[in-house]
């Protein structure tokens, strides 16, 4: 996992000598790789829309539903994305909230990153927030309690 996390970085930092593929894409374009069959494209897209901020608003409902990808490096980017827009808009925080049950402890962390971002619009996930607090992982934990100060 670890490998494939840094190979992936590496990709979305060097781009091969290239630019990077999120690179000079609009938000349209962008929220179009999300849909993509690869995830290395898929977390291209959100990784670039995360870079336009608030600018990428409309793409928040793509990245919400991209919140229940099958891959969690996919998933974890878009909760990363999510937070870097940092409006609370539709369905953006419960499904950050629901994120944060997921199986895989960095879209956890992430999710509660993404939240504390968002802050005091986010109070909805304050229930699920308190839930991370035991959570097994400890920087889980920690971006849980981090996201709640945000909050207040």
């Amino acid at each position: 996992m670890k490998r494939r996390l840094a190979g992936l970085l590496l990709v979305l930092i060097l781009g091969c000598g290239r630019k990077p593929p999120y690179e000079g894409r609009s938000v349209a374009e962008l929220e179009r790789m999300l849909d993509d069959p690869s995830p290395t494209v898929q977390v291209q897209g959100a990784f670039g829309l995360g870079r336009h901020g608030a600018d990428a608003r409309p793409a928040i409902p793509a990245l919400t539903r991209t919140l229940r990808a099958g891959d969690a490096l996919v998933r974890q980017q878009a909760a990363l994305a999510l937070g870097q827009i940092g409006l609370a808009e539709d369905d953006a925080v419960p499904a950050l909230a629901a994120a944060l049950a997921d199986r895989e402890w960095t879209v956890r962390r992430q999710s509660a990153l993404a939240l504390g971002q968002i802050g005091p619009p986010a109070r909805a996930a304050e229930p699920d927030l308190r839930r991370c607090q035991r959570d097994p992982h400890a920087l889980v934990r920690k971006a849980a309690e981090e996201a709640l100060a945000r909050m207040r």
